[in-house]
């Protein structure tokens, strides 16, 4: 019998290292996608210039500028290259990644996962975050994954108190040739680079981040470094002024809602929202501005990666400047409008004035969210352009029935733009019901719609570009009725 134990506990230990392992090829995989980022782009530019030599000379002659506009796009890619540097720098990585460092002849890591993040929860605006200190594991066959949670100051949803800090320390990465055109051109970020990077004698140094070494990046696929420039696209909508107009449609009339069915918030006892499908932070960040304990969920390395950074890591707003649309040329009113600039954040997001126990936790929301100690928790649930990222919406609206307390409240806008629907070729299970379908589906699951429109918004899209893509999004309130009120209704 002990030995049958001892087999079964060598057994699990295996598979955890298993799972780990899987986790730090992942995670690998998604830092090399944003350390590929310059070349990639560089690529696209070397691209146009192919195509631009290509022209007769009485051609060239009318478009002149051309040459000037390929070397001002360099230097924008430098410039969002500077930013991603910083922000991988200050990543602190939940696992070990030197345990994959041998394995890196595996350059394709065509069997890792290569988005899903582990089920853990984030420090966010160290000033006032939360979290529980602790592991968790959950099933990689499910897609999610494994991972140590970060240390930090708050207070943890049963109201214990951690005082573990994170710290993170400078550190530095070998310039690409786009970056150095970028520093040269730019003294102040120069000597900023130097004072970080650099001992007392002028001498660079080695990161410590050993996994951000140049030598050590893999070789991903262009889809994976395409998310990467989904991701500064998204930074515009969530933290730029820019992103103010996509802010109002969506987040404004969430938020309105909030204030209006919960009007007696109190400090002692704030009442509890959960944002699942979190993005970059920005919606569950003023959820907390408005009195809530706001936690959002994230399943995305991509976006708990700068998610993290826009979080903790900004000092002021404005610090930074990033070039989001240089990588389209199509739909242009001008070169000009291609180029120009974003500055970023557009607030100091320690300084929004966020209530204590707010909070980002990364991984599968039916993962994180189907233990039990999850039933019964929220007062509201707020799921913004997310419902559609199911393989089975049914099951995402079981698990925010059983997640809210009786009388609590699911509000949603968003699209039915189901992500798995056009997976061909791939044995993805993909669920797609209609609207009316899924108000049905919720009735089962013990909801009664309160409000319900629709609104017209846009997603990620460029305000100046000559193309909008509109959604005529949904947008509902529903409460979740008691056992006693659904039974006296069916009586």
């Amino acid at each position: 019998m002990h030995r049958v134990v001892e087999e079964e506990d060598e057994e699990r230990s295996r598979q955890r290292k298993m799972e780990e392992a899987l986790e730090v090829k992942s995670l690998r995989r998604i830092i090399s996608a944003y350390l590929n980022y310059p070349d990639a782009a560089e690529e696209d530019v070397k691209r146009y210039e192919r195509s631009f030599k290509k022209l007769p000379p009485a051609h060239k002659a009318l478009v002149p500028h051309y040459a000037l506009k390929f070397q001002r796009l360099r230097r924008c890619i430098s410039m969002n290259s500077y930013f991603i540097y910083n922000m991988l720098q200050a990543f602190e990585p939940p696992l070990d990644m030197s345990q994959d460092m041998d394995g890196c002849e595996d350059s394709h890591l065509n069997h890792a996962p290569n988005d899903h993040v582990f089920s853990s929860q984030e420090n966010c605006c160290s000033c006032h975050s939360a979290s529980v200190t602790g592991r968790k594991y959950c099933s990689k066959s499910d897609g999610a994954c494994c991972g140590q949670e970060s240390n930090i100051i708050g207070k943890s949803s049963d109201g214990v108190t951690t005082n573990e800090e994170v710290q993170i320390e400078g550190c530095c990465v070998p310039a690409t040739e786009s970056q150095q055109a970028c520093l040269q051109n730019k003294q102040t970020t120069a000597d900023h680079v130097e004072n970080d990077c650099s001992d007392t004698n002028g001498n660079v140094m080695l990161s410590h981040h050993d996994w951000l070494d140049q030598s050590l990046r893999l070789h991903v696929p262009l889809v994976d470094v395409d998310k990467v420039r989904c991701i500064i696209r998204n930074i515009v909508r969530d933290w730029a002024d820019e992103g103010q107009k996509e802010r109002d449609e969506c987040y404004k009339p969430i938020l309105d809602e909030l204030d209006l069915l919960f009007p007696n918030r109190s400090k002692e006892s704030p009442p509890t929202c959960l944002v699942p499908g979190a993005g970059l932070g920005r919606l569950a960040l003023e959820i907390s501005c408005l009195g809530f304990i706001s936690q959002g969920n994230e399943f995305s390395y991509y976006m708990m990666i700068c998610s993290s950074f826009l979080l903790n890591h900004t000092q002021t707003a404005g610090e930074w400047t990033i070039y989001p649309w240089i990588h389209s040329n199509c739909n242009l009113l001008s070169d000009s409008d291609q180029l120009r600039p974003v500055s970023i954040p557009d607030i100091h997001p320690a300084s929004a004035g966020i209530t204590e126990g707010f909070s980002m936790c990364g991984g599968d929301f039916i993962e994180v969210y189907s233990d039990p100690s999850q039933a019964g928790a929220w007062d509201a649930v707020v799921t913004c352009f997310f419902i559609d990222t199911a393989h089975n919406i049914i099951e995402y609206i079981e698990i925010i029935s059983r997640i809210l307390k009786d009388g609590g409240v699911w509000i949603n806008l968003g699209p039915l733009l189901y992500h798995f629907a056009d997976m061909y070729g791939q044995d993805e299970m993909s669920i797609e019901l209609s609207l009316e379908d899924v108000k049905r589906v919720a009735l089962h699951f013990g909801f009664q719609v309160e409000k319900e429109s629709r609104i017209e918004t846009t997603y990620t899209t460029n305000p100046r570009s000559m193309m909008q893509n509109r959604y005529f999004a949904a947008f509902w309130t529903m409460r979740k009725m008691s056992m006693a009120i659904e039974k006296q209704s069916a009586s």
